[in-house]
């Protein structure tokens, strides 16, 4: 009886014991499910309300730090520029700046050059840095990419310092011509050699102006508006007058053929201002006693038929460091060449604007001694008018090969389709 009865208060001490254990087992249990960790600080909820939205519809690149420097949320664009990195901001002076401001409450901006991943060529990329708190734990990064405004800003300086610099050197040399007639104006002879150069200079004077305001017409109209159907055989045709007389001093043969039949939708002024250009270019930049040729022909298309026009030279060519660089405005391949045929850098930029603004593109295949190939492609008529609204953003690809053949060779596409007679100047 004695063993019975010990063995029932053993049982009853062990399921007293078990049931306190249990109760500190579930009270502890409770207690861990209150206290935040660090998963929990990861998700969406420890947001105040609504910033999540706002976050999501940011241009900026938006990152949300907790006070041990997780990352609490991340926008895509965040990610995209390479400041986030396995759950952590990877930009030292971004996370220096989150720490000071999560200490002192202060907001910080900073302008930051970052190294671009993946380029492998060292280009640094600009980036404004906004830190400020958001609650009482949290802190909200915002960083802006600044690094297409900063090159518009170069272009536009270079293009201001450009214009200046070509501005300047005509004026200049009118005022000396000018006092030089004065000195010499008992002499006839000196006063007729010094308002010949006047001419010269004057002349350079107005081209330079005249294209400034067409590269300024390209730029801001709307080619469109008044878009009709261009024959191409037209626009050849006046491209041609437009040399004749440059051509004829070199005595140079341009040719023709292909053009029969086709029309582009556009503003005719614009385009036959291209297309000049380009056969303006190969005039000047060919040897006496060469040949210019001007090819068009239909190319299929998955958005339509296009019209391409290829203007080859047998020129001095372009180097491959030159092809790069040959649409940008007052880039010139030969600057001493330059100032002796009156250019002025900016015709090829104008093509590339007429190209872009009417969907098309150019292109140029050049081997230096060789000659060039410049390419023009537009819309055909027909397959433009379906897409008259769209104007693609202008593109760098200038310096890509348009023609893998060589323009002296028989097989080149700019001279397989001259079947029209020659036009000599």
């Amino acid at each position: 009886m004695d063993v019975n009865a010990a063995v029932a208060a053993a049982a009853a001490i062990a399921g007293v014991l078990t049931g306190v254990i249990a109760m500190l087992a579930f009270r502890w249990s409770e207690r861990d499910l209150k206290r935040p960790t660090r998963t929990s600080l990861h998700t969406d909820p420890v947001l105040p309300p609504g910033v999540d939205t706002v976050l999501s519809v940011l241009r900026s690149s938006a990152v949300v730090l907790d006070e041990g420097d997780a990352v609490v949320k991340a926008s895509s664009a965040a990610y995209a520029l390479g400041l986030v990195r396995g759950g952590k901001l990877s930009v030292e002076p971004m996370l220096q700046m989150a720490r000071d401001t999560r200490r002192d409450g202060e907001i910080r901006q900073v302008e930051l050059d970052l190294p671009r991943r993946g380029t492998g060529r060292g280009e640094a990329l600009a980036v404004s840095a906004r830190v400020a708190p958001l609650g009482s734990r949290l802190v909200l990064l915002l960083v802006e990419d600044l690094t297409e405004a900063r090159r518009i800003e170069a272009v536009r300086r270079d293009f201001v310092a450009n214009v200046s610099h070509e501005l300047k050197t005509p004026v200049g040399a009118l005022s000396l011509l000018s006092e030089a007639v004065m000195d010499a104006s008992d002499d006839p002879e000196a006063v007729e050699r010094f308002a010949g150069r006047m001419q010269i200079e004057a002349t350079r004077l107005t081209n330079l102006v005249q294209e400034l305001i067409d590269l300024s017409r390209v730029q801001n109209d709307d080619p469109l508006e008044d878009a009709e159907p261009v024959r191409v055989d037209e626009l050849v045709a006046e491209a041609i007058d437009r040399c004749r007389h440059a051509a004829g001093t070199k005595q140079i043969t341009m040719a023709a053929g292909g053009a029969e039949d086709l029309s582009i939708w556009g503003n005719r002024g614009q385009l036959a201002a291209a297309l000049g250009n380009l056969v303006e270019n190969a005039v000047n930049y060919s040897p006496a006693r060469t040949r210019v040729g001007i090819a068009a022909r239909r190319l299929s298309a998955p958005g339509g038929d296009l019209i391409e026009i290829a203007v080859t030279d047998q020129g001095i060519g372009i180097s491959d460091k030159d092809k790069e660089r040959i649409f940008e405005r007052f880039y010139r391949v030969d600057p001493a060449r330059s100032r002796a045929t009156g250019g002025t850098g900016l015709g090829l930029a104008i093509v590339k604007h007429v190209a872009a603004s009417h969907s098309g593109e150019v292109t140029v295949w050049s081997s230096e001694g060789q000659g060039s190939t410049f390419t023009l492609r537009l819309p055909e008529a027909g397959a433009a008018r379906d897409r008259a609204q769209q104007h693609p953003d202008l593109d760098d690809e200038a310096g890509q090969p348009a023609l893998s053949n060589s323009p002296n060779s028989p097989d080149s596409p700019a001279y397989e389709t001259l079947s029209a007679p020659e036009v000599r100047p």
